[in-house]
């Protein structure tokens, strides 16, 4: 049965504030957008500084900085913490999808060469979907996800941190969304601990790191004091803290991007389907005329 002309009509005011909101979420995203790639300007000189100073240091302390605990590298490793950073809120296309799918497989992974996995999630979608998996979560950091400030940083280092100096992992990896563009994210996976191996923050850093070196031509010579062992000790914990604080602003800048996305994409299809209703409505309505001028025909003949 058709659906009348009045139905039709209220349906397509359903869809119209439907894309009300979506094109409002779409503006607010865009909006937030722009503030976190201005923060991850921002960070990009200072986490520069941070990994140069923290690799002379380490170059200068040479065979003590296996004194450091947090530097020291495990005979064996037999437990693996993996920190996925999700987000908050949904309503952004694969965004946290595509973060606990691969983390999980990870975790499999590890698991099959006889690893054990201990799990850390930042947003609520992460905490609730590892639960709903039956995974527990060691750490759950929700509440900060649109806005990461450092202090939520220092929490979620601090714990990492302490677990591998404590020996009950031995080996920290994060997975995130890193930004490319708004309608770009792409998923990283990098280690964090050891840092020996540490994959993060090498990128766009190194590469400045190179072209300062070739347009001087040389290496700049640095004394230390104290001794490079304590200067380690004090800038390693920065140098983690820095690496989780930029993985955060990358994951806030991806989502708002990926919801941008996908708010433009369902205020698109919400315009594709008004258009299909209001054919709908029009074809309804000469249906309905149609159906008038038969009965006063009808009507007219039966008089005659």
């Amino acid at each position: 049965m058709s659906a009348t002309q009045a139905e039709v009509k209220d349906r397509i005011s359903s869809v119209q504030n439907i894309r009300k909101i979506t094109r409002a979420m779409e503006m607010v995203a865009a909006a937030r957008l722009r503030r976190a790639e201005q923060r991850i300007e921002a960070l990009r000189p200072y986490a520069g500084a941070i990994r140069r100073m923290t690799r002379q240091a380490a170059e200068a302390a040479g065979t003590e900085i296996g004194s450091l605990p947090v530097l020291k590298e495990h005979d064996a490793e037999r437990s693996v913490a993996l920190l996925l950073v999700t987000g908050d809120r949904g309503l952004a296309g694969a965004f946290n999808s595509q973060i606990i799918r691969p983390g999980v497989r990870a975790a499999v992974e590890y698991e099959g060469e006889g690893r054990s996995v201990t799990f850390s999630a930042v947003g609520r979608r992460g905490v609730s979907t590892l639960a709903f998996r039956s995974r527990e979560v060691q750490g759950a950091y929700t509440g900060f996800t649109d806005r990461p400030a450092y202090a939520d940083a220092r929490e979620i280092a601090e714990d990492l941190v302490s677990a591998y100096v404590d020996e009950k992992v031995d080996r920290v990896e994060v997975f995130y969304n890193g930004y490319v563009s708004p309608l770009t994210q792409e998923v990283r996976r990098e280690t964090l601990l050891p840092l020996a191996r540490a994959t993060i923050l090498e990128g766009s850093e190194r590469e400045a790191e190179g072209a300062d070196e070739e347009k001087t031509g040389h290496h700049a010579l640095v004394e230390y004091e104290p001794d490079p062992e304590q200067i380690l000790s004090r800038l390693v914990p920065d140098y983690v803290e820095i690496s989780v604080y930029r993985a955060l602003l990358e994951s806030t800048a991806s989502e708002h991007g990926a919801r941008m996305t996908a708010m433009r994409s369902a205020s698109e299809n919400a315009g594709e389907l008004i258009d299909d209703l209001t054919l709908e409505m029009n074809r309804a309505r000469q249906a309905e005329i149609t159906q008038e001028i038969l009965e006063v025909v009808a009507g007219a003949e039966g008089l005659g």
